[in-house]
C-alpha cells in the first residue's frame, strides 16, 4: 500500500472511531518504536504520516514542536518515543513487553540508553561527512560489541528471552538501517555481522521475521535511497 505523507495544505483527516490516533514518518526510527509496540499489542490505531520538511499547519497547531512520533490518547497529546512504548506496554498489558521483576526491568532501560551510543554512531557515519569514513565506520562497528557481549551473557534468542520484549523493539530500528550502509556506500562498507557479530546476526534474522517487524519492515535499499536524498536536501518520504 502506497504511504502519503501529509504537507503544509493538507487537511486532517478525520479520526477511526474506536482507534488511537498515531502521527508517524514511514523512515523515523523513532516512530518505528511505536509502531513496532502497537503491532506487537495488537492495539487498533489509524496512522497520519507526517511530512517532517513541510509540516501541515493543522500539526503544529496542535503539536507546535511538529515533532514525531505522537499519539492522541483520551484527548490527551503524547509524544517521545520511549514514554510512549512504556505507556503503552502499561495502558495495554497483553503481551507484556517488560520483565515482571523491577530489577530486570531497570537492567533492560539500561541496555536500551546505552544503545544510544550506536544510533549517535550511525547517523555521525551517514550524514556528517560529504563520503563514508572509515574512522567513524569503525567507531560504529566498535559500539556494537557491548550489545553483542550483552545479548551472549543472557544467553537466549532475543534480549527479552525466547521471544521479543522492549529492549528488542527499541533498539531494532537501528539495526533495520544498518544494513543499508552496504547499498549507501555501493558496497564499500559492510557490517560485519557474521563474522564479529554472530548472534546479533541471528537476532537479526529473527527480528525481521517477527510479527511485529515484519509488516513494517523496510528494506536496506529503500533506506539507502531515503539517507542519499535526504543528504542532498531533498527528502522523500513516500513510499
Amino acid at each position: 500500500m502506497a504511504i502519503k505523507h501529509l504537507s503544509k495544505d493538507s487537511v486532517e483527516p478525520p479520526k477511526v472511531p474506536g482507534s488511537l490516533r498515531f502521527y508517524s514518518m514511514r523512515f523515523c526510527p523513532y516512530a518505528q518504536r511505536v509502531q513496532l509496540i502497537l503491532n506487537a499489542k495488537g492495539m487498533p490505531h489509524d496512522t497520519v504520516f507526517i511530512d517532517l520538511s513541510d509540516k501541515p499547519e493543522w500539526y503544529l497547531k496542535i503539536f507546535p514542536a511538529g515533532k514525531v512520533p505522537a499519539l492522541i490518547y483520551d484527548d490527551k497529546f503524547l509524544s517521545e518515543s520511549l514514554l510512549l512504548a512504556d505507556f503503552l506496554d502499561k495502558q495495554y498489558p497483553e503481551p507484556p513487553l517488560q520483565a515482571s521483576s523491577p530489577l530486570q526491568t531497570i537492567l533492560d532501560k539500561l541496555v536500551i540508553e546505552s544503545f544510544g551510543k550506536v544510533g549517535t554512531a550511525f547517523y555521525k557515519l551517514i550524514m556528517t561527512t560529504k563520503e563514508i569514513e572509515k574512522q567513524n565506520f569503525d567507531e560504529l562497528v566498535a559500539s556494537l560489541i557491548p550489545i553483542e557481549t550483552e545479548l551472549v551473557e543472557r544467553g537466549t534468542k532475543f534480549f527479552g528471552g525466547n521471544k521479543p520484549n522492549m529492549v528488542d523493539y527499541m533498539i531494532w530500528p537501528w539495526f533495520e538501517r544498518l544494513d543499508a550502509i552496504n547499498p549507501y556506500s555501493n558496497g564499500t562498507f559492510v557490517i560485519p555481522f557474521e563474522d564479529k557479530f554472530p548472534r546479533l546476526a541471528e537476532w537479526k534474522s529473527l527480528m525481521i521475521a517477527d510479527k511485529a517487524v515484519a509488516p513494517y519492515y523496510i528494506t536496506p535499499e529503500k533506506h539507502a535511497e531515503h539517507f542519499t536524498k535526504r543528504k542532498a536536501g531533498l527528502p522523500a518520504y513516500d513510499i
